[in-house]
């Protein structure tokens, strides 16, 4: 039984949120319709990217673990939270639909008022991209961006880039991944070299057999993904050993066993995928309002935007492996004591 009475308006803390709107515009004697809409709908993209920062968090919390029991809810955890992540998201592109009930006149009315407050400085939404993966060497204008921002929003998000994001956490769950060190699993294995490994050796040629003349260089990158040396000079996310786990998920996803973490590709794809939808409705929607003058933190605008649409995809590995697959009905069978152990137990 509750402790107290609760009423909703106190739980929600309404008289906070409802009064949190003070319009530029009034406070300059030009009052601006449109306003009240251009600050509300910012209010609930900060509302949503705290949310998208407390499911990643919970997630790196379960994925942090030494090793995550396939037989515990935990994988499954981690897809459903994902999930909620991949679907806010989808909210917050469509929520650009409803900015865009606002004409470049209506956002004139009150611009000016804004400056040098701009978009640019939401925290969240950079520490949201950091604790996904995206490292600061990899950010599109890196000296504009830390100077937009306040030296403790700066200090949130260098201690976020300095933790285990998402992307590693993926990357050392594949590397725990026993399909091929079992011995067991391949009863005529006998080397402890990856590349002639029974599985490896049959799949790369299976896989340039199947190229056609004008794709026979995939096969130098095939080596270079699954055999390569993984240094700091590669600038690799995912090592070549998380790479081989990930695509014999991907290959032989239809095994019980594989469908749970090849939903979590899935959801890591989707993720990157409508991050860069809303950067593309933004960038328009920023060319549709002002063209190409500046934004109001001084930025190039749209040009900014596009940049950062092109540059700041974070899970670009993992969708690269797409460019390895075969044909379903070429792949290479696998032992009965492999196909035993990703079937229901």
């Amino acid at each position: 039984m509750p402790t107290r009475d609760v009423h909703y308006s106190d739980y929600l803390q309404l008289e906070k949120i409802l009064y949190a709107q003070q319009l530029e515009s009034d406070l300059n004697n030009a009052h601006a319709h449109d306003e009240m809409l251009f600050i509300v709908i910012h209010q609930a993209y900060e509302l949503w990217f705290k949310q998208i920062l407390f499911e990643i968090e919970s997630i790196a919390d379960i994925m942090g673990q030494q090793a995550i029991n396939d037989n515990s809810p935990d994988l499954q955890t981690i897809v459903h939270r994902m999930s909620r992540i991949a679907v806010i998201l989808r909210v917050a592109v469509h929520q650009i639909d409803i900015m865009e009930t606002m004409t470049p006149m209506d956002f004139l009315d009150f611009r000016n008022f804004l400056r040098p407050a701009s978009g640019f400085q939401s925290w969240q939404f950079k520490l949201a991209e950091a604790r996904l993966g995206l490292r600061f060497t990899e950010r599109h204008a890196r000296e504009y961006y830390v100077s937009q921002l306040r030296q403790e929003h700066i200090v949130l998000i260098k201690n976020a880039e300095g933790k285990p994001s998402l992307l590693d956490l993926v990357n050392e769950w594949l590397e725990r991944m026993p399909f091929f060190e079992d011995a067991e699993n391949w009863p005529d294995h006998t080397s402890d070299q990856p590349e002639t490994h029974p599985f490896w050796a049959d799949y790369t040629a299976r896989y340039g057999s199947s190229l056609m003349e004008n794709e026979r260089h995939n096969l130098r990158f095939f080596n270079e993904v699954f055999f390569g040396e993984n240094d700091e000079a590669t600038d690799r996310r995912l090592s070549p050993k998380a790479c081989r786990a990930a695509l014999f998920i991907l290959l032989y996803r239809g095994y019980p066993m594989l469908q749970a973490p090849f939903q979590l590709f899935n959801l890591l794809l989707e993720i990157d995928e409508q991050l860069s939808t809303w950067r593309y409705r933004h960038m328009n929607m920023v060319h549709r309002m002002i063209g190409t003058r500046t934004g109001t933190g001084g930025s190039s605008g749209k040009e900014y935007l596009k940049g950062a649409l092109d540059k700041h995809y974070i899970f670009k590995e993992l969708a690269g492996l797409t460019s390895f697959l075969i044909e379903r009905q070429n792949l290479p069978e696998l032992s009965p004591v492999l196909e035993a152990k990703l079937g229901f137990r």
